[in-house]
């Protein structure tokens, strides 16, 4: 029989610390251990994006991430964006131009969004695309999630002077 392991790490600004399967992966921790659901698991083989989290201040595909290699690390996810009105102004631009449908993609979509535009505050639609690559949407056909996140780009530039 396999024993758990302890593991501590900080989610959404807040000290963790469990008794995990050394096989278990991060989203399904977040999930089943945290109640944090807005982590989806798609394809759990880091092909989709739908588990997409921050890590340390980078995104990364949490169904390829054991939750013991988390330790001590520092992850975000979609709630803690949200909670913390990072991603609100994406949100509000995702809803206005109805970027989002059946919704699945959407969590990892708007934290793939904001990690460009942390890194690229004025991407061109190419620029967009090619960011958001590695998240699926089956729904969209990505055209009203580029307008979204260009149109936040956009406002971003203009609120900063």
């Amino acid at each position: 029989m396999i024993a758990p392991v302890p593991i501590a790490l900080t989610v959404n600004h807040e000290r963790v610390e469990a008794l995990v399967l050394p096989r278990l992966n991060l989203a399904d921790f977040l999930r089943d251990h945290l109640s944090l659901t807005g982590t989806h698991v798609g394809c759990e083989h880091g092909v989709c994006g739908a588990c997409t989290v921050r890590v340390n201040g980078d995104i990364v595909r949490s169904c390829l991430i054991l939750a013991i290699q988390a330790e001590n690390a520092t992850v975000e996810t979609i709630e803690g964006l949200s909670d913390s009105g990072e991603i609100a102004d994406l949100q509000s631009a995702f809803h206005q131009r109805n970027a989002l449908q059946c919704g699945f993609c959407t969590p990892a979509m708007l934290m793939a969004a904001q990690d460009l535009l942390l890194t690229n505050p004025d991407p061109d639609r190419d620029q967009i695309r090619e960011h958001l690559s590695g998240n699926y949407c089956r729904c969209t056909g990505y055209h009203a999630i580029v307008d979204a996140v260009e149109s936040t780009a956009h406002a971003r530039l203009e609120r900063a002077g």
